[in-house]
């Protein structure tokens, strides 16, 4: 029997079994088993299987593809809660992430992460939807600082483990991968068989929903996943083949980056509230522009490690910001355009992830640099699109135009 219980009444249980308890423990859970693959990735596959630019260009384009097609979310939402779906995402990522060194080849390689990206997409496509659902409008922003936090928090005793005993234990990737995807697919389990069925107040539409006003949010997660690409796939990369770093000495970056999400998303969450979300993006758009231009010098002007592990953590500090362009969602969204907008959303921020790691990887053949300035021009539009949001964005006021455009319902 499927114990449905709605928001209204979720106040009555107990502090640990409430929907936002349910967001912080899915939250822990997620990125031990994705940090950790993201973290080993790059010595994994260039000690085992012998990756050069281009071979991780294509893992990266076979890893976006399921983010592509998260607009399947919709279809699946019609047979399934959307709260059930997330953690079954949850569980696939888990055992997935776990199995990752048994398939020590491209093509085994390939395969396995599809696998893994299916459930983190699906995931990550359910999760988006539910907080903003969930969560009340006027406490988002530092909720949403909270939650990002605490999946630092879980990841940072992961990578601890990491640090202090690779060298010292002699662990293998087999074993690290294994421990990190159990521990995300049993979380996994505890929230599917812990928790009631949450029901929020507005049913949400179950069919394919693109609205004309929305086109500024479109836009901005369109650009985000092309920044965010050049990032996960080449910043890291960068530092093993450039630099030779061990697995180790990434994961030490890993562990710098958590703690500063740690401090930090709680900040983020309160200046975006302060100051809105067109200031908080304009800054982290501002801010990439100079990173990624830096990124550049280092091939251009052979600049040394030391610049290039700063920007490795200060670029990944501003992923914190990305909260700002949900909650501006949420701001002008009808409340049962929810589910389906962050599905197609997310299929929207995945159009540059399936083509641009594959052809920036040919790219990385003949001129790093050149990649990271094409980035740069890229965090350039990024800013461009933020200066368009209101500084008090609603239905009806979705962008600096609205109030000279006639209003359009779609």
């Amino acid at each position: 029997m499927i114990r449905v219980t709605p928001l209204s009444e979720a106040r009555h249980l107990p502090l640990w079994r409430r929907p936002v308890s349910l967001l912080f423990l899915m939250a822990a859970a997620m990125p031990v088993a994705f940090a950790t693959w993201s973290a080993l990735l790059n010595n994994f596959v260039i000690e085992v299987a012998k990756f050069d630019g281009s071979d991780i260009g294509w893992l990266h384009t076979v890893r976006e593809i399921p983010g592509f097609f998260a607009i399947g979310v919709i279809a699946l939402i019609m047979f399934m809660r959307e709260q059930v779906l997330g953690v079954v995402s949850l569980l696939l990522l888990g055992v997935a992430t776990a199995v990752t060194a048994w398939f020590p080849s491209l093509g085994g390689i390939l395969t396995i992460t599809m696998l893994s990206s299916i459930g983190f997409h699906y995931y990550e496509t359910v999760n988006q939807s539910l907080q903003l659902q969930w969560l009340p409008k006027d406490r988002a922003p530092q909720i949403l600082g909270w939650l990002l936090a605490a999946g630092s928090a879980a990841t940072l005793v992961a990578y601890g483990l990491i640090v202090l005993s690779w060298n010292t234990l002699g662990l293998t990737y087999n074993v690290v991968y294994m421990a990190a995807g159990g521990v995300t697919a049993l979380i996994a389990i505890v929230c599917l068989l812990a928790y009631p069925q949450f029901e929020a107040p507005n049913p949400q539409l179950k069919k394919f929903v693109l609205r004309k006003r929305y086109w500024l949010y479109y836009a901005l997660q369109f650009m985000a996943g092309a920044r965010r690409q050049i990032f996960t796939v080449f910043a890291g990369f960068m530092m093993v083949e450039k630099f030779g770093f061990d697995v180790h000495e990434v994961t030490s970056l890993y562990l710098i980056n958590l703690v500063a999400n740690m401090i930090l998303a709680p900040v983020f969450g309160k200046i975006v509230a302060r100051f809105g979300e067109r200031r908080a993006l304009a800054f982290e758009y501002t801010g990439l522009v100079t990173v990624f231009l830096l990124y550049g010098g280092i091939y251009w002007f052979g600049w040394g490690v030391l610049l290039a592990s700063i920007l490795y953590v200060v670029d990944h500090m501003f992923f914190a910001l990305a909260l700002a362009l949900k909650t501006y969602f949420q701001k002008i969204a009808d409340p049962g355009d929810i589910a389906p907008t962050a599905a197609v959303a997310f299929t929207i921020n995945h159009i540059a992830a399936v083509f641009l790691p594959a052809g920036l990887g040919y790219l990385w053949l003949v001129s790093p640099s050149a990649v990271f300035f094409l980035a740069a021009g890229m965090a350039s539009v990024s800013l461009t699109l933020a200066l368009l949001i209101p500084r008090h964005p609603e239905p009806g006021n979705e962008t600096v135009f609205s109030r000279f455009l006639p209003a359009a319902a779609e």
